[in-house]
């Protein structure tokens, strides 16, 4: 047992004295801790700066890669707007060119206006979105698949591989070296430690020459993956910039012709407003009116004559009587608030007086249209 732990003793030993020159010929970058290392040696420091560069590419491809996704999907949901935008600008236009009212055609003309410039901001957004496409996520796209990225990884992997063989040919001279010193007159050992020392130098010299390479070719990656990103995301800002630009002034415009509209419908006389009158008399009046020719001349006036319609009139209760421009109506009675009573078709009720003229004259095809 104690010849057991005297070989272990010895075998920790000589571990101990290979990881010290290693770390004497490397500077301990993998290892640390340890007080030979050197921490300032060419290989040390060209290994931390292809290390930090192998991270700063790694990162700026990720967030190049992200842009990318992000403007992909940014395309995608805003194609789904324009659809829906031109979608709400024909039905627009649709409405504004059939022309249904009665009243008048200010909603038409609104909805025109509105469908004309909501197809224009759409095609803004369509610019916007295209624009994203081509300057923005294409170029991205190719610097992040592109050669020059792949390349200087390569080469830093290359380097990489390189280091771990020379630290391994490292330990294989200090295991020889430690040989020599316990073996008395060993010349084949010695032949065999200048070989492995000879072996040392030249891949110390070729991972000098790659590191240097590597370190360049990672550098100018990252300059470049810095500088392009930069300006992509430059290219976006001022591509949604010009496009919410656009968008405003044509919102403006759009206001202040509605605004104009609006003022105009607001300073023109209005008949509905000025004829305003009173409701018509109440159920009870009415059905005294319809139920007894009788009727008291101090409040109303009883007169028959005929009008014609010169403004439609959509009855609201049952005692009223809807009226159509150009129709003819026996007028018999005309209350003092404003309303009169008379028959029209075949039906009776009640209408405001500033919806009818008088006639004194009538075609005689239009008494039959009457009764």
């Amino acid at each position: 047992m104690e010849a057991i732990r005297k070989q272990a003793s010895k075998l920790r030993e000589q571990v101990a004295r290979q990881q010290q020159a290693v770390l004497k010929q490397f500077g301990g970058s993998v290892y640390g801790g340890s007080d030979n290392v050197i921490t300032d040696s060419p290989e040390y420091q060209q290994h931390q700066k292809l290390e930090k560069l192998y991270i700063s590419t790694r990162a700026a491809k990720h967030f190049q890669r992200d842009i990318v996704r992000g403007v992909e999907g940014y395309i995608v949901t805003g194609s789904k707007q324009i659809e829906i935008g031109n979608k709400l600008s024909e039905d627009s236009r649709k409405y504004g060119g059939e022309n249904t009212c009665t009243s008048g055609n200010t909603l038409s003309k609104g909805a025109l206006s509105y469908a004309r410039a909501r197809a224009q901001m759409e095609n803004e957004r369509g610019n916007l979105l295209k624009a994203l496409g081509t300057q923005v996520a294409e170029p991205l796209r190719a610097m992040v698949m592109g050669a020059p990225l792949e390349d200087a990884r390569h080469l830093a992997q290359r380097y990489d591989r390189m280091r771990q063989d020379t630290e391994a040919q490292a330990i294989e001279v200090s295991k020889r070296q430690i040989k020599v010193r316990e073996t008395v007159g060993g010349g084949d050992y010695i032949s065999k430690l200048e070989a492995a020392e000879a072996k040392l130098q030249e891949l110390k010299s070729n991972m000098a020459v790659l590191g240097k390479e590597a370190v360049a070719a990672m550098t100018a990656v990252e300059a470049q993956q810095q500088r392009l990103t930069l300006q992509r995301l430059i290219a976006m800002v001022e591509s949604e910039r010009t496009y919410h630009q656009k968008v405003l002034q044509i919102l403006e415009q759009l206001e202040a012709e509605m605004l104009s509209e609006r003022q105009r419908i607001e300073a023109s006389p209005n008949p509905a407003t000025e004829n305003f009158v009173p409701p018509p008399p109440s159920y009870e009046e009415a059905n005294g009116i319809f139920a007894n020719s009788t009727v008291d001349t101090s409040t109303d006036t009883m007169e028959y004559f005929l009008a014609e319609v010169i403004q439609s009139y959509q009855a609201e209760t049952d005692v009223e009587l809807n009226l159509s421009v150009g129709d003819y109506v026996v007028v018999r009675k005309v209350s003092n608030n404003g309303w009169a009573e008379g028959e029209c078709k075949g039906k009776a009720g009640w209408f405001p007086c500033a919806y009818i003229e008088r006639r004194d004259r009538v075609l005689a095809s239009k008494i039959v249209q009457i009764l």
